[in-house]
């Protein structure tokens, strides 16, 4: 318990709005999206005062068409000692996008956030953790447009994502590139996913503190946590004409994920991707 404790480990937040989810593609259109209601600037606020009492810092993955509208929240992260870094522009899936077009999104989305922080944005998440054996190509577009990590791939079997048989820990791409993929636990032959977001959600707080635990005890490397600013909005707006799946994994427990939130930053010690992998970062 004492290394778990004792281990600074990296919380991430994927900076995007409740309309912008995959769950809900099929209801809401980004032609749609200039008519909804923002919620993303508030909510986002919210988890900066949230870290502050808790003296916890992260990576931001900015959605490029957030920051465009929201400059100022960008550089309020920024100023508040946080990482700034990108989740290409549009939130369309990797593999749903031709090559040119994503070199298009994630030059786009780079260059606006360079723009209002001044400074060199080296990290990508992919939407969705989009990144797959069909889009491997992506890799070697953001490090020639100058990232130096991703964390874009989760290793578990997912009917919306996942790679199951790529590797579990950070690792250097045969592109240049650092991969650093969400955490996962091994138990019973498989590969659990314990990296945040609905699980968290899902699952009592004494269960996640258990496998996150576990996974410290039993790993040399960092823990990583995942989630969105939506999930700490429990009054956001309803969408109507979605699946049942998609509605129960987008809505439940929004109202106990602040509280849950605490718990969490108060029990580990946080940090974001840069100050975590800080040397190996340092040494490419």
């Amino acid at each position: 318990m004492t290394l778990s404790i004792n281990k600074l480990n990296a919380l991430t937040v994927d900076v995007e709005d409740y309309f912008h989810v995959a769950a809900f593609e099929q209801q809401i259109t980004p032609a749609d999206w200039q008519h909804m209601t923002p919620r993303v600037d508030r909510n986002t606020r919210v988890l900066l005062d949230q870290f502050d009492r808790n003296n916890a810092k992260a990576t931001f993955f900015f959605l490029g068409w957030v920051a465009e509208r929201f400059p100022d929240l960008v550089k309020e992260v920024q100023r508040r000692g946080h990482e700034v870094a990108s989740h290409g522009f549009s939130h369309t899936r990797v593999h749903q996008q031709t090559q040119a077009e994503f070199r298009d999104d994630v030059v786009k989305a780079k260059d606006i956030l360079e723009q209002l922080t001044g400074e060199a944005v080296i990290g990508y998440r992919a939407p969705s953790f989009s990144i797959n054996k069909q889009s491997e190509w992506a890799f070697e577009i953001l490090k020639d447009i100058g990232h130096v990590y991703s964390s874009s791939t989760y290793p578990i079997k997912h009917d919306l994502y996942g790679v199951p048989d790529w590797p579990q820990q950070p690792y250097m791409r045969p592109e240049g590139i650092w991969e650093i993929p969400m955490p996962t636990l091994t138990m019973l032959g498989r590969q659990l996913p314990i990296a945040g977001g609905g699980y968290f959600r899902l699952m009592p707080y004494w269960l996640s503190s258990k496998l996150i635990s576990k996974f410290l005890s039993e790993d040399r490397m960092p823990y990583m946590f995942y989630f969105h600013p939506w999930e700490v909005d429990p009054e956001q707006p309803r969408v109507e004409g979605a699946g049942q799946k998609s509605k129960f994994r987008h809505y439940v427990n929004l109202d106990k994920m602040e509280h849950k939130l605490d718990r969490l930053l108060t029990q580990f010690n946080w940090g974001s991707l840069g100050q975590v992998y800080q040397q190996t970062l340092k040494n490419l």
